[in-house]
């Protein structure tokens, strides 16, 4: 690999109007093969397919625990101590899986989240 390449490695082309892809069975000579455990950078455009799944985010800002008769007593106003503290990050779910870390913020008077923090979970 020439040094100006910087670690970026061409990929194949699988558009099967080119006569290159898939089934064509010879790689052209800008085709790099690559190792299944090596990652593949792909672009937003790869996921258009689920573009439309709905899903469930939730930011969590904290957590308590407290008696149900404590609970139907709440009213407007009411404090609950929960278990962070002010500026401590608040845990971003999606699907109920921790996915990232952020912080709270005011976006045209009203509250967003800012991720500082992606969650890499390990699959397996």
């Amino acid at each position: 690999m020439a040094e100006t390449d910087k670690g970026n490695i061409p990929l194949p082309d699988l558009d099967p109007s080119t006569g290159a892809g898939a089934g064509a069975g010879a790689l052209r000579h800008d085709e790099v093969t690559v190792a299944p455990d090596q990652a593949t950078v792909r672009g937003a455009a790869d996921l258009e397919a689920v573009f439309d799944v709905p899903v469930q985010v939730s930011a969590v800002l904290g957590r308590t625990r407290m008696d149900v008769g404590d609970l139907l007593n709440l009213a407007p106003g009411a404090v609950l101590e929960l278990d962070r503290r002010v500026g401590e990050a608040i845990d971003i779910y999606v699907n109920n899986r921790l996915v990232a870390r952020g912080e709270v913020v005011l976006v045209e008077e009203k509250l967003g989240v800012t991720m500082t923090e992606i969650i890499k979970a390990d699959r397996g």
